[in-house]
């Protein structure tokens, strides 16, 4: 039994336990699946967790160049309002202020003030810019640099993104060509949405 034990105690000492494998984030997920499909077609890409109010870009073969905190729109929700895109920003109510998930090829554009910005969803008047600071009410500034996303809602549905992030990130690759964001969803199952939008 002595010998038993000192075997026992001679075989172990030796092991250590592997570490617990990370769970693989939505965003890695998705990333996987759209280099085993090419869904991205050559093309630069962006993924937004609204959940977490981050967005990552990547290059055309999938490398994460970099991520910040950006500003969502106010109300939880995974769909556009139908017709949102045709009305006067006044009368979008608080509730129909949402950021829509799923694939989206974006365009660059101008805006009424005539500032460069990225088209996600043109119909829906959802794009990607700049963060504004017009209203310092809404601390928008102070919002991005909260270390929670809880506070990060705020839009009427575009994705605000801090100035030098886009102008480092943004404006150079996805401000010139057609480029990909996908958006994940909030509210249903991230796995279900995705295969669809793929």
């Amino acid at each position: 039994m002595v010998a038993l034990a000192a075997c026992f105690l001679g075989c172990t000492a030796g092991w250590s336990a592997s570490p617990a494998p990370k769970p693989v984030s939505a965003t890695s997920a998705l990333v996987q699946q759209i280099q085993s499909t090419r869904d991205n077609h050559g093309r630069p890409f962006a993924i937004l967790d609204k959940r977490l109010a981050t967005l990552h870009v990547f290059t055309a073969d999938g490398h994460e160049r970099a991520a910040t905190p950006v500003l969502l729109g106010l109300a939880h929700g995974d769909a556009s309002v139908p017709g949102i895109g045709e009305r006067r920003i006044a009368d979008i109510r608080p509730q129909e202020r949402t950021t829509p998930a799923g694939r989206f090829v974006t365009e660059p554009g101008r805006n009424t003030q005539d500032e460069d910005i990225v088209w996600i969803d043109y119909d829906a008047a959802v794009s990607m810019h700049r963060v504004r600071v017009n209203q310092k009410s809404e601390r928008r500034l102070e919002r991005l640099a909260s270390p929670t996303p809880n506070d990060n809602r705020i839009t009427y549905g575009c994705v605000n993104v801090p100035t030098q992030f886009y102008d480092s990130y943004i404006q150079p690759v996805f401000g010139h060509a057609e480029g990909i964001v996908y958006i994940l969803p909030e509210s249903h199952p991230g796995e279900i949405l995705i295969k669809k939008s793929l």
